[in-house]
């Protein structure tokens, strides 16, 4: 299959590369700086911005027909919502939520007229479970659900399928996360919030991005893989106890894992 990537030129995007290019399939790995890709293991490797419709007309021109995407480009950012910067809200929700959209409406046409495509969009534990300071984030990550359990319904019709990969935390990660600490009142809960990964993690810390691109390639391989898929004994652990209650019940065991008393 010909598989095209977005934000492919680290950690998780370049894990996905080579583990779909050891597999056999060809990869069309993409970044909005083309120079991250120097090293990644791809068949083609392309500029592509998520967020210029004109980019991601030129990336799927020189790309050629693809099989399936990948939708991993994101940005982050933490603070608190009452301060954080609109304009920054909206560049992320621009990348992490309109941009695989942005994408796929290009792609999904042709795809609807020979029956088949993969959509595989990176989301998060945090697109299902909100936390204080990381909800610019969540926002993005939540936004992405929505869109993607709405395409399941309308594309699976067409033999598109669309799935959904949750991961916990991942180390390395995306390119250092920003802060916004707005008003000093919030600064207790920054110090509460501190190391809550390790809390979730446990002794074995962060798994390695390789996880998620093994998730990513049986997704892809795989027509019975589910719409969502937790990856990480976190993602499981957290994800798990959501499903399994309610909202008073889920928030006091998280303030009482964490030890969250804000």
């Amino acid at each position: 299959m010909r598989i095209l990537i977005t934000g492919a030129g680290r950690a998780i995007g370049a894990a996905t590369a080579a583990e779909l290019t050891t597999a056999g399939h060809e990869v069309v790995a993409t970044a909005r700086d083309v120079t991250l890709l120097d090293h990644v293991d791809a068949t083609l490797r392309l500029p592509l911005d998520v967020t210029d419709d004109r980019s991601v007309r030129r990336a799927l021109e020189a790309a050629g027909p693809v099989d399936a995407v990948v939708n991993n480009a994101a940005v982050s950012a933490k603070g608190p919502l009452e301060s954080f910067p609109l304009d920054r809200l909206l560049a992320m929700l621009d990348t992490n939520t309109v941009g695989p959209l942005r994408l796929l409406q290009h792609l999904v046409p042709g795809w609807r007229e020979r029956g088949s495509g993969v959509v595989v969009n990176i989301s998060s534990v945090q697109g299902r479970v909100a936390t204080p300071l990381e909800g610019p984030y969540s926002v993005s990550k939540f936004g992405l659900e929505a869109l993607s359990e709405t395409l399941h319904h309308e594309l699976g019709h067409f033999g598109i399928r669309v799935v959904v990969i949750e991961p916990g935390y991942i180390a390395p990660g995306m390119k250092p996360t920003e802060r916004e600490l707005g008003d000093p009142a919030y600064g207790p809960l920054w110090d509460q919030w501190a190391g809550t990964d390790a809390k979730v993690t446990g002794p074995g810390g962060r798994p390695g991005p390789g996880v998620v691109a093994v998730a990513v390639r049986t997704a892809i391989e795989d027509p019975t893989t589910p719409f969502r898929v937790p990856v990480g004994e976190d993602a499981a652990l957290v994800l798990g106890a959501r499903a399994a209650m309610d909202d008073a019940a889920f928030e006091a065991a998280m303030r009482s894992t964490l030890g969250i008393t804000w």
